[in-house]
């Protein structure tokens, strides 16, 4: 079990894991998780930490087809500029390694900012905490399980 997963045990929330077999060569964890479980990559969400102009971390949830908008994510953390984050940064906040960060039982709870995109499925996959290991779960769950929001976030939107 991950944090991620006990967090969803624990609030006792409808959820399905999905395993799979990670390939250390993949260049997307998002795209490959989508194909290799056989769901639409709309549906499978990944986790992105930024930095923002006051160097507070803040993570967004953004579509592994979709690119996050540094501007739209600023702005609906109510600052000026994001950033990534730096590598380090991500893993000492959150507990988990880059691939595997999960938006659910993060170390330190930061905002999260969930792409509007989420309510229009009636469920989501998001990181359950290591490469190869996705959990499946509504979006208001999610929202719920993070203190999280939804706003536009993603590029093009």
């Amino acid at each position: 079990m991950t944090p991620g997963i006990n967090v969803a045990k624990k609030n006792k929330i409808s959820y399905r894991v999905h395993e799979y077999s990670h390939d250390e060569s993949s260049e997307s964890y998002g795209l490959e998780a989508a194909e290799k479980m056989g769901v639409p990559a709309e549906r499978v969400f990944k986790t992105l930490v930024v930095s923002t102009g006051n160097q507070e971390l803040v993570v967004g949830v953004v579509p592994v087809s979709s690119m996050l908008s540094m501007k739209l994510i600023a702005k609906a953390a109510g600052t000026k500029k994001a950033a990534i984050a730096n590598q380090l940064d991500v893993e000492r906040s959150t507990g988990y390694v880059l691939g595997g960060v999960s938006p659910l039982g993060q170390k330190k709870r930061l905002k999260t900012i969930i792409d509007s995109s989420a309510k229009n499925y009636p469920t989501v996959y998001v990181s359950a905490g290591r490469r190869g290991l996705e959990i499946e779960l509504s979006p208001d769950d999610l929202a719920k399980l993070t203190r999280g929001v939804f706003a536009e976030i993603c590029q093009g939107e």
